[in-house]
């Protein structure tokens, strides 16, 4: 099994979204060059874009490799070193994968040090798009270079970029190019590498403490396969025993958590300490009652019904601690499902319940 150090970490292989480039087109635009993707109309497989293509011929959901892997680090002669103001983070409140940067982000206090950016909740057959709070409450432009499209921004990096385009994004002003995509990595940066920056009470906070590393990194492991992942595999399988193999792993490994949770000593994982193990697993289970329940199929159980020990320790990261509660945006996350996922959903309505999102404490 691969362990995870400070600079080697377990990827999510695949964040959110995601649009395949097959050629680009180009025009001059002042000193640099804007990139606009030309796109396949459809697929001539049950005649569909092929933003909505999730599953292989075999029916199997297989996520993609990050594609920008560099490390913002204060060793000397680091390429990126921290610096305040110096690096912008593009999310959407809807993907669990770039939801869990937020929490990071605000957790650390980082929220003066480096920038925010949010794109609609809305995944057309041209990716994330960013929209003004007025059009879409929730979403802001993108201060750094008014793009129009997420995938500007990996064009302006990469001309000949062909892969897929993804959130979270972290950007460097300073060398104006995408340092990385890969949410695992991101919020081990966050976790300690701005610590020279922020106020004194959140220096040496850590998600990731030395004492539990390997703990944490192997229930990171099973927990992305079956869990985060899990849910996805299940949801956009194309193939009844591919469904029923993934949702069954699934509700295994919600069985496993509430037992370790029903042993563990405090509110968390492991006990007293908040680790990044609470924080990846809280952005699937937040969407797993409004979302993955009905949309995804995994309806073997609820977590408020189900799950006593899942839902309490969910209660607890939602209300009683403010950087879990506002970096959860229910209406982004069910809207974008709903009415995005138009293969499994194409009249685009979206369900009222559960009743509340969340219940209370």
């Amino acid at each position: 099994m691969l362990k995870a150090c400070q600079r080697l970490v377990l990827p999510d292989l695949y964040n959110c979204a995601k649009y395949p480039v097959h050629r680009h087109q180009y025009s001059k635009a002042s000193s640099y060059y804007s990139f606009k993707p030309t796109i396949r109309a459809m697929t001539t497989t049950a005649d569909q874009p092929n933003i909505l293509k999730w599953a292989s011929q075999d029916g199997e959901f297989r996520r993609k490799p990050s594609s920008f892997r560099n490390f913002i680090s204060r060793e000397p002669g680091a390429q990126y070193p921290p610096e305040k103001g110096r690096y912008h983070l593009y999310i959407s409140w809807a993907c669990p994968w770039a939801h869990r940067t937020a929490i990071v982000r605000a957790l650390k206090g980082l929220d003066n040090v480096i920038g925010l950016s949010v794109v609609d909740w809305y995944l057309a057959e041209g990716g994330w798009k960013f929209s003004s709070p007025e059009q879409t409450p929730g979403s802001t432009i993108d201060p750094v270079h008014n793009s129009s499209y997420l995938s500007d921004l990996y064009f302006r990096a990469n001309p000949e970029y062909e892969g897929r385009f993804t959130v979270p994004v972290l950007w460097d002003k300073k060398t104006d190019t995408l340092v990385n995509n890969e949410s695992a990595e991101i919020i081990r940066m966050f976790n300690e590498e701005f610590d020279d920056f922020v106020d004194p009470k959140f220096k040496g906070l850590t998600f990731y403490p030395e004492s539990l590393r390997k703990e944490i990194d192997e229930l990171n492991e099973w927990v992305y396969d079956t869990v985060n992942n899990g849910v996805y595999k299940s949801g956009f399988a194309t193939k009844q025993e591919v469904y029923d193999s993934h949702v069954t792993k699934l509700f295994q490994s919600l069985d496993r958590l509430e037992h370790i949770l029903a042993k563990s000593s405090g509110p968390y994982i492991f006990g007293d300490i908040l680790t990044e193990a609470d924080i990846r697993l809280y952005t699937t289970i937040v969407r797993f009652d409004p979302v993955y329940v009905q949309h995804f199929k995994c309806n073997l159980g609820t977590i408020r019904y189900n799950y006593p020990q899942i839902h309490k320790w969910l209660k607890h990261l939602y209300w009683d601690i403010p950087e879990f509660k506002d970096t959860t945006n229910f209406e982004h996350i069910k809207k974008h499902y709903t009415k995005s996922h138009r293969q499994i959903n194409p009249l685009g309505i979206t369900p009222l319940g559960p009743d509340p999102d969340i219940e209370p404490k």
